[in-house]
């Protein structure tokens, strides 16, 4: 079957990364250390996959500007304190190795840092199959579509032959916003029936789904 897809770009954490609960909990213990109410899990599920800025301002509404820059430094503190623990979803290194051997152009678009993504990819040894990666603090937040255009122009792939995966409806919104096509993983941050709202090609329920799905589809 002729590959329906050259460019393959990924969410990180909760999409490749089993993190989302992590940075649940990096976020409420910040929270408490400014004396603040932590944020419901559900809140702090939803804001997963933003730029730090926009997600700690949507989860702790409480935050005053001039407290940013500690909340920032905290939620920091713990995420990074247990993140070389962090592993990833069962199966995605073989699947990674699979796309890369079927020639795919393989790409990662998320709301970690710069910092951050190059600790996970260093962790975990895919940085060698990624051929483009953008994060939140050099680039518009998702949803905005820049982070795809930009991985599309430098890699030359059109939006038509473009697949964005991610298991938060700012990934598929991105997807949506760059005209690319959009998968949603319901495995991560955002519950399956509000991730089939935003119309992707297909949802999957588990990492051998998702690599079910692209093996067969991409």
């Amino acid at each position: 079957m002729a590959e329906r897809f050259d460019l393959i770009v990924f969410d990180w954490d909760g999409t490749l990364m089993d993190s989302a609960a992590a940075i649940v909990r990096a976020m409420q213990a910040a929270a408490r250390d400014l004396d603040l109410p932590p944020p419901p899990e559900e809140r702090a599920r939803y804001v997963i996959g933003l730029g730090l800025g926009d997600a700690l301002r949507h989860a702790i509404p409480e935050l005053e500007e001039a407290a940013y820059p500690r909340m920032v430094e905290r939620y920091r503190h713990h995420y990074l304190s247990s993140d070389h623990e962090l592993s990833l979803f069962e199966g995605v290194d073989a699947l990674i190795d699979a796309l890369a051997g079927r020639g795919h152009l393989l790409a990662v678009a998320t709301g970690k840092s710069r910092v951050g993504l190059n600790r996970a990819l260093g962790h975990t040894g895919l940085g060698r199959y990624f051929h483009a990666t953008r994060c939140a603090d050099e680039c518009f937040s998702k949803p905005h579509p820049a982070m795809l255009e930009e991985l599309m122009d430098e890699l030359g792939a059109t939006p038509e032959r473009t697949l964005m995966i991610g298991d938060t409806t700012h990934d598929l919104q991105m997807a949506k916003n760059a005209r690319t096509g959009g998968l949603a993983v319901g495995f991560g941050a955002h519950p399956m029936e509000v991730l089939a709202a935003e119309s992707p090609l297909a949802c999957v329920r588990t990492p051998g789904e998702l690599a079910g799905w692209l093996l067969a589809n991409a």
